[in-house]
């Protein structure tokens, strides 16, 4: 996976062929905390920095840097999508909403 961990923060990281370096942008703040590196050394560095700007700003606003999530979130799909998965939902004897945490589970699983 394109994910690095800096400081227990985890960080999707991205190339950009045009400037031929790395992006970093931290998951899970309130805020965005993002930062760049031509090595992968570099990106540590700039990631470390950045994050520790953000955490600091954070701390004098007295703002909680994590984001916080609900468990709660709207999908769109296709109709015959939705009528396909309600039918195995049904079929499974579990909601909709399980099969659907299921499924994620499933491909984050297959990410590890």
């Amino acid at each position: 996976m394109n994910i690095m961990t800096i400081d227990g923060y985890r960080a999707v990281i991205a190339y950009n062929e045009d400037s031929d370096s790395f992006r970093g942008e931290f998951l899970g703040l309130n805020g965005g905390a993002d930062f760049y590196g031509k090595t992968i050394h570099e990106l540590r560095k700039e990631g470390a920095a950045s994050l520790k700007v953000f955490l600091q700003t954070c701390a004098e606003h007295g703002v909680d840097p994590v984001r916080h999530f609900s468990g709660k979130f709207n999908a769109r799909i296709s109709p015959e999508l939705h009528g396909l998965a309600a039918e195995v939902a049904a079929a499974k004897g579990i909601s909709l909403n399980q099969l659907v945490e299921s499924a994620i589970q499933h491909e984050i699983l297959a990410e590890a």
